[in-house]
């Protein structure tokens, strides 16, 4: 019996009838060697549509109502999808997150799958079926429908193929597969041909947009191997490779950035046991993720605690300060949204020295001052000024001769 794969196209490849009758070719190509699960997203920008019209009727709309009409944009693609392979006398059928019980939590816009029914998904397979799945969505105990946040169908895609123990997963977009850095930014960026998981994992956290940060996490944990290609042209796109092999002269493999961010400092906090966990418990049990965390040396008691949030979390995090104003104590509440995030990602950095150095002394050769420095074994992420961050990514990627 041949091999499971999992494709995933994204909304620009699936952006049109002409599209999505192209990627009807490319699943009829790989059915002929391979089992094929097809997991899709909306058309390309049918799901800004969709909010739009929530946003109608006020700025903040009920999360469950919201889930509701975001996710119809996957149904409508999964159908078209289905069709176009009808048309070439191939057997497809479309299914919504509730028809495979896709559970998730219940926090609508950003819910984690809890599980997926790979025997519902594989009885389809085995009946020389292709199961066009809808991607992005999922549904709660009680059966309420929730979207899995922007990006949400490589989740999706990646827990399919792990519950299904797929032989890889095939991201389709729009470009040819990992580069460097972004294109638009570094014109001479380079593809990669391959990435460990580990690096993908920095990458992806860190900005980079070709795959989703979560989904990567699930690639990770269950042993998925995970290609990004294009849908547009012919190409063997790059692997996410789950070893390390041919990285180790790979000193830095790239470069991400995030401009969406917001840094929060508390001015002036006591520094007494438990501080940290009262000021970032509560934005924890708000679902929202916090990443670049500094505490300065305290002085007479008192301390400066620093934290870097997405934007789209800037107005949560202000209420819940203003709740735990009185029990934390502080004496100035300063909010900086120009800022923004480069980092330097590479498994060589591991065994080897000088790379954060070298970045801090090219970047200061050019004028980009760093206001927060955070490092792990492979990666260092430096907070900038917002407007400085394509000079920062060009320098950097040219200092690394990641071009070559």
């Amino acid at each position: 019996m041949s091999e499971i794969i999992v494709q995933k196209f994204g909304g620009t490849s699936v952006g049109s009838v002409d599209r999505i009758d192209a990627v009807a070719n490319i699943i009829a190509k790989a059915s002929t060697s391979h089992r094929v699960i097809v997991v899709v997203s909306a058309m390309g920008g049918e799901t800004n549509k969709l909010i739009k019209l929530a946003n109608h009727f006020g700025s903040n709309p009920d999360k469950r109502e919201f889930d509701a009409l975001v996710s119809t944009g996957e149904t409508v693609s999964s159908a078209l999808l289905a069709m176009a392979l009808h048309s070439k006398g191939i057997k497809a059928k479309s299914y919504s997150a509730s028809q495979i019980s896709m559970r998730t939590t219940d926090s609508f816009s950003k819910a984690k799958i809890l599980d997926v029914d790979a025997d519902k998904i594989l009885k389809v397979v085995d009946d020389n079926t292709i199961p066009i799945i809808t991607g992005f969505q999922g549904i709660t105990e009680g059966g309420d429908i929730t979207t899995l946040g922007r990006g949400g169908s490589d989740t999706t895609a990646v827990a399919i193929a792990a519950q299904v123990n797929a032989s890889r997963c095939d991201i389709y977009t729009d470009v040819d597969g990992i580069f460097t850095t972004d294109p638009r930014v570094v014109p001479n960026a380079k593809k990669l041909d391959s990435i460990t998981m580990e690096e993908m994992l920095e990458l992806a956290g860190q900005g980079a947009k070709v795959v989703q940060t979560r989904a990567v996490e699930f690639a990770n944990k269950f042993d998925v191997p995970v290609r990004v290609l294009s849908s547009f042209k012919d190409g063997n796109g790059t692997l996410i490779s789950l070893g390390e092999e041919n990285m180790e002269n790979a000193l830095v493999s790239g470069i991400a950035f995030q401009k969406d961010q917001v840094k929060f400092t508390l001015h002036g906090v006591g520094d007494t046991p438990g501080t940290a966990f009262k000021i970032l418990g509560p934005i924890s049990d708000a679902d929202i993720e916090v990443d670049v965390i500094v505490q300065n040396v305290s002085v007479d008691g008192k301390t400066d605690f620093t934290f870097t949030v997405s934007s789209d979390d800037q107005s949560s995090v202000q209420n819940i300060i203003e709740e735990i104003k009185e029990d934390v104590n502080f004496r100035e509440l300063i909010i900086d949204s120009n800022i923004a995030k480069v980092s330097i990602v590479g498994a060589g950095m591991r065994s080897q020295a000088g790379v954060a150095s070298t970045a801090f002394k090219s970047l200061s050769e050019h004028d980009v001052n760093i206001q927060i420095i955070c490092t792990s074994e492979i990666k260092i992420t430096m907070v900038i000024d917002k407007s400085l961050v394509e000079k920062a990514v060009q320098v950097l990627h040219n200092e690394f001769n990641l071009d070559k």
